[in-house]
């Protein structure tokens, strides 16, 4: 397939040309094969002892692929099996792709980091931080913020805006339900430039700068997005990130042909794993509904090849396959540390992208190497990258409820331990 550089489809081309990802031997690359079925021992066991219904599991290693197995089902109750290019709901791993495309257009001279948003979204004007409430009726009081929010704020959660239903803080659950702002995922029909609004006139857990709190600001971005590129949301996630890097299965919804990919949200009833009911969302969102509502900070789905492509071209400093999305000096900006002590403490810290691993991280163990970026989603993906190593982890499973589900600390340490070179 090729892209036409001159128009939308496509970022640049680049003078650097990394190949494709593909699978290899891990003695290729440096990876011990005895310690690499270490893994795939761990994923059969875990869904052989029932603690999961399924999964599906990639490690690459210096731009070759050298694990990538699915394991039990997709459906239980339908005898659906788990197939290596199953479509997943990656929840919350959307922010880094809607944080990607926030620096494309930064790159671009759009804008700055440090620009109020309330410069390309007015209704951001004049904000309050909450200050009392009322229980019975959800009424409150605010007082003027000490600074506006950012975009760098709204990058890296610090921002003081809440999560709504997820919030830890039942005070903004009940405000952000009243306003009628979506959080999450819907099957309405409602539009991000609708919800955002809305969001823009509710108050505030801090001053923005002050905390870190993680928060609805990726939403806000996607819809900052189309008011700075003239260009749906969607449209553009698929124009200049998703088509240039061949990620054809990553999308917000999914046309009838790929829905049959897409894995059931899954939990445990009676020690039987089945299809997770409808709550205050349906699980069936990204093949149902509307299809109208892009989520950047949790809408999108995807199949583990198409995100590590992704992560690839992190690794190769914003270069896949002779396509340029972002500068290496860029990358390394995204990489660094935005948030000072404000997150992880000393053994991590948040970018303008990922939660990042600091030296601290690294020598304490189990995480990887000092680097090493991640992230993960609320259905039970998880994924890191490690710029050190040039090692690549994901691991995908769709579960909720409670899980006796060990798979996320064993894998990442799993990954590491099978370097050998």
């Amino acid at each position: 397939m090729s892209y036409s550089f001159t128009g939308i489809s496509a970022q640049t081309k680049s003078l650097q040309k990394s190949p494709l990802l593909s699978e290899a031997s891990p003695e290729s690359v440096g990876i011990s094969p005895e310690r690499l079925a270490r893994i795939d021992r761990m994923c059969e066991e875990e869904v052989a002892n029932g603690n999961l219904p399924g999964i599906v599991s990639l490690v690459a290693r210096n731009g070759k692929i050298v694990l990538w197995k699915a394991y039990g089902m997709a459906e239980n109750q339908t005898g659906r099996k788990m197939e290596r290019d199953a479509i997943f709901r990656i929840a919350s791993q959307s922010k880094a792709i809607t944080a990607t495309a926030v620096m494309m257009l930064w790159e671009e001279g759009k804008f700055r980091l440090d620009d109020p948003i309330s410069k390309y979204i007015p209704e951001f004007k004049n904000q309050q931080v909450l200050k009392s409430f009322q229980y019975s009726d959800t009424t409150w009081t605010g007082e003027p913020v000490k600074s506006e929010i950012t975009i760098r704020h709204l990058l890296t959660h610090t921002s003081g805006i809440g999560y709504g239903i997820i919030d830890s803080d039942e005070r903004f659950k009940m405000i952000y339900q009243k306003a009628g702002v979506t959080d999450l995922f819907t099957t309405e029909k409602i539009t991000i430039a609708e919800s955002v609004k809305k969001l823009a006139k509710l108050p505030l857990h801090f001053s923005p700068g002050e905390k870190y709190s993680y928060s609805e600001g990726l939403d806000v971005l996607g819809y900052f997005i189309e008011v700075v590129s003239g260009m749906p949301f969607d449209k553009f996630l698929q124009t200049h990130i998703f088509d240039p890097l061949g990620m054809n299965d990553t999308r917000f919804y999914f046309p009838d042909d790929r829905a049959a990919r897409l894995v059931a949200v899954q939990h445990k009833v009676d020690e039987q794993w089945k299809k997770y009911p409808v709550t205050f969302y349906d699980t069936d969102y990204p093949v149902k509904g509307a299809k109208s509502f892009f989520s950047g900070g949790a809408g999108l789905s995807s199949t583990v090849k198409d995100y590590a492509t992704f992560l690839q071209m992190y690794l190769n400093e914003g270069e896949y396959n002779g396509v340029r999305i972002l500068s290496r000096t860029t990358v390394q900006s995204i990489m660094g540390n935005q948030t000072g002590a404000l997150f992880g403490g000393p053994e991590r810290f948040y970018g303008l992208a990922f939660g990042v691993l600091s030296p601290e991280g690294q020598d304490k163990g189990g995480q990887g190497s000092a680097g090493t970026f991640d992230w993960g989603g609320y259905f039970n993906t998880s994924y890191f990258a490690a710029p050190k190593e040039n090692v690549i982890g994901l691991i995908f499973k769709q579960t909720q409820g409670p899980v006796n589900d060990e798979t996320g600390w064993k894998f990442r340490q799993l990954v590491f331990q099978t370097i050998d070179d």
